[in-house]
């Protein structure tokens, strides 16, 4: 499984990218193998306001559907337009083309909370 060093991560398998005050956030490589083919994607809509670990995005597969929570605290800043038209993003590209939101921070400390590769690396085995 591939586990970029450079990002963060979250227990329900969501991985973050800083980029200044926002944070960039998709499925790890490990999550969408267990998903298997993904169909159907619903990012948030931008301007939502959410608290961490509330269910922000679904994505669905052939075998499941799974919500997407937000890692920390913050408002929505943009969903991945991509994704309506072509899902499988999440497949072929999760670290890349198939992130889901961009989310503006409300408290960069919050991110101290969240696993880093080596923690995520150990939770998945």
């Amino acid at each position: 499984m591939n586990v970029p060093d450079d990002l963060l991560y979250t227990e329900s398998h969501e991985w973050i990218k800083r980029e200044g005050d926002n944070i960039r956030v998709g499925i790890t490589d490990h999550a969408q193998a267990e998903l298997t083919d993904v169909v159907y994607v619903e990012p948030p809509k931008k301007d939502r306001q959410v608290n961490a670990k509330e269910a922000i995005a679904v994505v669905e597969s052939v075998k499941a559907a799974s919500d997407i929570y937000a890692p920390v605290k913050g408002t929505v800043v943009e969903g991945n337009k991509e994704l309506d038209a072509n899902p499988a993003l999440i497949n072929t590209d999760p670290f890349g083309k198939g992130w889901i939101f961009v989310l503006k921070i409300d408290n960069p400390d919050d991110l101290k909370s969240l696993k880093d590769a080596a923690a995520y690396k150990k939770q998945i085995g």
